[in-house]
């Protein structure tokens, strides 16, 4: 007796049916609300600066030709790049043994440990970064903890430095790097471990050799979100940074709210993009590379 077709088959020849129209509602926001946005600022970055208008009615190069020769750009460009750097090696140092404790732990407390994780998520970026203006002031806790110790005699200047913005941008984005940690380190086997203690290795052979290796996707994957996010901020460093905290992202707003600058700031922005995309595909190359290498 033969079942009814399945209706993923077509009625000619058993052909399957086109599924298109399954994706056309994620393809419809997919261009409406990115591709969009992209182009427009595209084609914005190339239009002549107005006084009258957002711009003016000809095509100009020049937005570019002075990003590409100023070297004031050029050093926050560097400055930006530095503190996603920092901000993503620390993250993925604080954040990995986080990560390796809460998918090998069997204790009744870590829901708990859990919660604190993600708990920073429920709290506003804004909100956060205030408590951060309190703690790094010349009379918060940082400085007095450290008068109290006997560190300092003095405070210290810890806001409207890029030092106070790497804190904020360190305690904000760090749950971004333990929750795909955790999940990849869920996801291997604790028998591949045993195995390795089996066979002789120690506790540290076993750790280098064996779970890093395979948390690898976790490491990339985590250290790509925390890097882009870091670089593209805009409250942390424009509340904490200041003037000599300046990113890439805050000169772009101030292109475009302070001085009404919006092809200049278009172009700005899509610098700053085609810098970023050229980190990442490094980074993923070498770390395809390192990966292909491990046993």
């Amino acid at each position: 007796m033969t079942g009814a077709p399945s209706p993923a088959i077509a009625s000619r020849g058993g052909a399957q049916r086109p599924v298109w129209w399954l994706i056309l509602p994620a393809l419809v926001l997919l261009v409406c609300f990115l591709v969009l946005p992209y182009v427009s600022i595209v084609v914005m970055s190339f239009r002549e600066a107005s006084t009258r208008a957002v711009y003016g009615d000809g095509f100009t190069l020049e937005h570019y030709t002075t990003v590409i020769a100023d070297p004031f750009i050029w050093g926050i460009v560097w400055r930006t790049l530095r503190t996603g750097l920092i901000v993503t090696v620390v993250t993925l140092l604080l954040g990995y043994p986080v990560a390796y404790h809460l998918a090998r732990t069997r204790s009744r407390w870590a829901s708990v440990l859990y919660i604190f994780v993600i708990s920073p998520l429920l709290v506003g970026l804004v909100v956060r970064t205030f408590a951060w203006l309190i703690i790094l002031s010349n009379g918060g806790v940082a400085n007095n903890a450290l008068k109290w110790a006997g560190l300092i005699d003095r405070p210290i200047q810890l806001l409207n430095t890029p030092l106070g913005v790497t804190i904020g941008l360190i305690h904000v984005f760090l749950p971004f790097v333990i929750l795909p940690l955790l999940g990849n380190l869920q996801a291997i086997n604790p028998e591949v471990a045993m195995a390795g203690r089996s066979l002789g290795a120690s506790r540290l052979q076993t750790f280098l050799r064996v779970t890093l290796p395979l948390s690898m996707p976790g490491i990339q994957a985590g250290s790509i979100l925390v890097f882009v996010l870091s670089i593209s901020a805009y409250v942390t460093p424009a509340m904490l940074g200041g003037s000599q905290g300046r990113t890439m992202a805050v000169l772009v707003v101030q292109y475009l709210v302070d001085s009404f600058r919006w092809p200049a700031g278009a172009a700005l922005a899509i610098f700053m993009a085609a810098i970023t995309l050229s980190v990442i595909a490094v980074y993923l190359r070498l770390t395809a590379r390192a990966m292909r290498r491990l046993p």
